[in-house]
């Protein structure tokens, strides 16, 4: 009998476990299903937003960064984008994502005028939730790496942004590439735990940024 009761524990905790990390799974894919496309085959809207990653001692983008950055620009060249909204960590002083991101796009033909920097996209929730709420992004195309594009996109459909992916595919399936692929498993998680608690990001006033890059010729 004691045996059995044993069994039946382990057997509920696999199903509670599994339930954990295979719905967040399936609810993100759901959600972001028929809308990730590569850049020929995206729609075009008139923002494209870039996550933020890691950015060198040198102060300039990590090989991750830099293909998203890459993808952004192709988006703009190609007419599926008018602006770009770059969105990153700026909690360090001497740290600025956004500004990094503004100068390589600028440095690869993008008119300055066309870039807006939100300085507080601490995380991928954030992100989402500060470009309706303080730029008044209701659509927007988001640009990360392939593994992570899924989780965006459902993100922001979960906080009431429109959104739809463009993927950058350029990394190579290394150490690096598997580490971010298997953090998705947690990262999902928490996707539903922040969209769940309505949690607040760091907010602040409206900004305009995107609406006079819209209105610039």
């Amino acid at each position: 009998m004691a045996m059995r009761h044993i069994r039946g524990t382990v057997r509920a905790c696999g199903l509670v476990v599994a339930v954990g990390l295979l719905g967040p799974w399936a609810l993100a894919g759901g959600l972001s299903a028929g809308r990730i496309h590569d850049v020929a085959d995206t729609e075009p809207r008139d923002v494209a937003m870039v996550l933020g990653a890691q950015v060198l001692p040198s102060g300039t983008p990590s090989p991750y960064l830099r293909g998203r950055l890459d993808v952004a620009a192709d988006l703009y060249r190609s007419g599926k984008a008018k602006v770009i909204l770059v969105s990153g960590d700026n909690r360090e002083a001497h740290y600025n994502e956004p500004k990094v991101m503004k100068k390589y796009l600028v440095s690869k033909g993008i008119p300055e005028a066309k870039i807006v920097e939100d300085l507080a996209g601490l995380d991928t929730y954030d992100t989402c939730v500060r470009a309706r709420r303080i730029f008044g992004v209701n659509q927007a195309i988001m640009v990360t790496q392939d593994y992570h594009e899924i989780r965006t996109v459902a993100t922001c459909r979960m906080t009431g942004l429109d959104a739809t992916g463009t993927p950058d595919r350029s990394q190579p399936h290394d150490k690096v590439w598997w580490k971010g692929w298997v953090r998705e498993f947690g990262a999902r998680g928490k996707m539903v735990t922040d969209v769940v608690s309505h949690r607040d990001p760091v907010l602040g006033e409206h900004e305009d940024g995107v609406d006079k890059a819209l209105k610039e010729s």
